[in-house]
């Protein structure tokens, strides 16, 4: 019996570090946005018909389904498979899969220069370490929007409040 207990011990110590070596590393905890602040970000960037949206750490794909029901192309990336798994359904019970995408990546190395609208909700140093790959991929003139953390020295163009979270707007300048 002991031996058996032990070989089950053994079993489940091996399951869960297989588990815990695929979780990927997470720069960002997940934090959903409220709806009302999902769109005030989307309306200060002014996100309209036939924009291509992307949302840097998705989670839940709220704010990307929001974008697509205005009638954006979106796409949402997150290195957490499980909210891109929850990101798909959310959009699949929306109706919206035909006008948004999910991709399980990492935001630094996604290639998001397309991008009309790019809306966040990282940390500040995260935001700091995107700055130069924003500044450097988007066209001028792509709106880049922020839920509660700026850019450092790069000043919004706009800022506002929406149930106590701040919300940042910056527009790409031309180089």
């Amino acid at each position: 019996m002991n031996a058996l207990k032990n070989y089950l011990l053994v079993l489940c110590l091996l399951v869960g570090f297989q588990v815990f070596a695929q979780t990927p590393n997470l720069d960002v905890p997940y934090v959903p946005t409220k709806q009302p602040v999902v769109d005030a970000m989307l309306d200060l960037a002014g996100v309209k018909a036939g924009d291509v949206h992307y949302d840097l750490g998705c989670g839940d794909g709220r704010i990307a389904i929001s974008a697509a029901k205005r009638g954006a192309i979106s796409t949402g990336v997150d290195i957490d498979p499980q909210r891109i798994r929850e990101a798909n359904e959310n959009a699949k019970e929306a109706g919206v899969t035909d006008k948004v995408t999910f991709v399980q990546g990492n935001l630094f190395d996604f290639d998001f220069s397309k991008a009309d609208v790019l809306t966040l909700y990282l940390l500040p140093e995260v935001n700091l370490k995107l700055r130069s790959k924003i500044l450097k991929e988007l066209k001028p003139g792509t709106r880049v929007v922020s839920h509660a953390f700026d850019m450092g020295d790069w000043e919004a163009e706009k800022t506002i409040t929406v149930d106590g979270s701040t919300i940042f707007l910056w527009t790409v300048p031309n180089r």
